[in-house]
């Protein structure tokens, strides 16, 4: 499962290399999130948006669901940002969702930066 996470990985920050080109910095995160499902989807890859998860406590429903904004293949979770500066409450979220989730790698990825690779976070449960 890792070393497919980790190839999977490489293949969505290329896509996601190639929104920030055809779209830079500024716009709504929610354009970058269907863009970048679509560049992915193109890609080949399955892409579910807005997935719902469960919050479970101590083997209990709390009722409360929270929504990945994106899950690739059921092995990598996206969380995407368009934020001046990505703040360490951001990662922690992301390694909420994979402990809740059970996954192994998640993608943090704030496209509101000149270049994207100085957005791009990977965290690791």
């Amino acid at each position: 499962m890792k070393e497919e996470s980790d190839e999977l990985s490489s293949r969505i920050i290329g896509a996601a290399i190639e929104v920030h080109r055809n779209l830079g910095p500024g716009l709504l995160e929610s354009i970058y999130e269907q863009a970048l499902a679509f560049e992915l989807e193109q890609r080949g890859l399955q892409v579910k948006h807005q997935q719902k998860v469960p919050v479970i406590y101590k083997g209990h429903s709390l009722g409360s669901d929270f929504k990945l904004d994106l899950l690739v293949n059921d092995l990598v979770i996206i969380e995407l940002k368009a934020v001046d500066k990505v703040l360490p409450i951001h990662k922690a979220q992301v390694l909420t969702y994979l402990k809740l989730k059970k996954l192994w790698l998640g993608l943090l990825i704030n496209f509101n930066e000149l270049v994207l690779k100085q957005g791009i976070v990977r965290v690791v449960n």
